[in-house]
């Protein structure tokens, strides 16, 4: 089997899915696109996955790994409970770059988040919302090291790091190139963390 999958090419798309699936399952690492930039996933159970993504990015352990859904009915696999607010911002927002801070599921691994909240976000990005469809939902950190700008493609971190993942799908030129807005709900009012694809003028006025 190949170790980077052009899903650009229709004909790679079911293999690729069912590559991606069984290597994620295994406790590997997948770099995968989304709408925003490309991203290494580990299955968000999986305590040593999550921890070989800290090691891959050179991350410090002390700030969380946010959580990709394939569709909103997954978010209580992962979050304690889903407040109105953020459920009115999925509504608008979601699939797209705005990634929800909520109270997290106490079985979650410990070194998935520093504290008791959970950032949760469905890409736009079909092939990516199918692949989550089949595993569940996805331990996901853009593809970088540390402090270095996040991957808008796979040539951006296939030299440096291409070595330390165990399957790549080649998805093109991400087609936002900027990284999701942060937001968090557990705070009274909201607060936005990151600015980036949604202005935080229209994410509090939402």
């Amino acid at each position: 089997m190949k170790k980077i999958f052009d899903i650009q090419n229709d004909s790679e798309v079911k293999e690729a899915l069912k590559a991606a699936y069984e290597t994620l399952i295994s406790g590997g690492i997948v770099a995968i696109p989304t709408d925003t930039v490309y991203g290494f996933a580990a299955l968000v159970h999986d305590e040593t996955a999550i921890e070989k993504l800290y090691k891959i990015k050179e991350r410090d352990q002390k700030k969380s790994i946010a959580v990709l859904l394939g569709d909103a009915e997954q978010a209580h696999l992962v979050a304690h409970e889903f407040p109105a607010k953020a459920q009115r911002l999925a509504k608008n927002y979601w699939p797209g770059a705005l990634t929800i801070i909520i109270r997290k599921n106490a079985g979650l691994p410990v070194n998935l988040t520093s504290n008791d909240l959970v950032g949760l976000r469905i890409p736009d990005c079909e092939f990516t919302r199918e692949l989550i469809r089949l595993t569940g939902p996805l331990a996901v950190t853009s593809a970088n090291i540390s402090g270095q700008p996040p991957a808008k493609s796979v040539s951006e971190f296939m030299e440096i790091l291409g070595s330390h993942l165990d399957l790549i799908i080649d998805g093109g030129p991400c087609s936002g190139g900027v990284p999701s807005s942060v937001i968090n709900c557990e705070t009274e009012p909201a607060v936005v963390l990151r600015e980036g694809a949604v202005s935080a003028e229209e994410l509090l006025a939402c």
